[in-house]
């Protein structure tokens, strides 16, 4: 199939092997959508050949996330077998076996030059022991693994994560926070480009331009969270031949219901702050239309 080139001004490449989760967070985002994670995943020689397609940079990654991963029955085998020149980031919450991990998959394989771990380990304290979770990131650690540990600042757990933090640094495992998005006992949390976006009180339509590659489970592409979590609007497929990457401003109809990943201000990939996922152009003409 024809070679797709990831475009210069895109920031992240996420793959959503599988929405299927073993954990069942009561803040998580993928229950932003009912039924996400029964959706179905292609299978590992499907994830292969629609990847291999992306022509990528040395500091841009594809980042293998879920949901959680390991659970695609075939991840090993994608991470083996993914073109040598497309660098691997891995985003878990650490569930699989890391003895079959180590024993296949080689250190160097998700390893290159960033500010931050290729592997990282999600830690969520309503569901996972965190002594378990250091355990799992020292042993790998010790083997040359490129690996660290991120929580959410929900605000019921900031103080466990941040006691955790320190606790995990202390053991030399480089343990990092990111901010809690969405509403808690009536208040909204987030730093927001776009405040009004996520306010899901009416609709209206803009024109939205991305610098993320997203691919849901079927190798659909989309042009926002928003999208590939409603199963709406795909742009193209990773399986169609014909597909490639139109970096322009689209047509939208659903601003005011944005997904808070996609107009949150955060660090882009090489850590700098002040990144929003999306680029909004507005109207004088936009009206608002009800819930999309």
């Amino acid at each position: 199939m024809r070679p797709v080139p990831v475009p210069e001004t895109y920031n992240y490449i996420g793959v959503f092997l599988t929405f299927g989760c073993n954990l069942n967070c009561s803040y998580c985002i993928n229950h932003f959508e009912k039924g996400l994670q029964a959706r179905p995943f292609l299978s590992g020689r499907e994830w292969v050949t629609a990847l291999n397609r992306l022509t990528s940079r040395p500091d841009l990654p594809v980042s293998l996330q879920g949901g959680e991963p390991s659970l695609h029955p075939d991840y090993l085998y994608i991470i083996n077998h993914l073109k040598p020149e497309l660098r691997i980031d891995l985003l878990t919450n650490l569930s699989f076996n890391i003895d079959q991990f180590m024993d296949q998959v080689d250190p160097r394989r998700l390893k290159r030059d960033s500010p931050y771990a290729s592997i990282r380990v999600s830690y969520h304290p309503e569901t996972m022991k965190l002594e378990e979770t250091v355990e799992k990131v020292l042993r790998m650690l010790t083997k040359g693994y490129s690996i660290g540990i991120w929580s959410v600042l929900h605000p019921h757990w900031k103080e466990h994560v941040l006691k955790a933090q320190t606790a995990c640094i202390a053991r030399g495992i480089d343990f990092r926070t990111k901010e809690f998005l969405g509403e808690y006992e009536g208040k909204l949390y987030g730093e927001y480009k776009y405040p009004e976006a996520c306010a899901k009180k009416s609709a209206g339509s803009v024109r939205c331009r991305t610098t993320e590659l997203l691919i849901d489970p079927q190798a659909k592409v989309f042009r926002c969270h928003h999208d590939v979590y409603a199963n709406t609007g795909p742009v193209g497929s990773l399986l169609d031949d014909g597909f490639q990457i139109d970096d322009t401003l689209r047509p939208c109809a659903a601003y005011g219901f944005c997904n808070p990943c996609d107009i949150k201000v955060k660090t882009n990939r090489f850590q700098q702050y002040g990144h929003t996922s999306v680029d909004i152009q507005f109207s004088d003409r936009t009206q608002p239309q009800g819930r999309p």
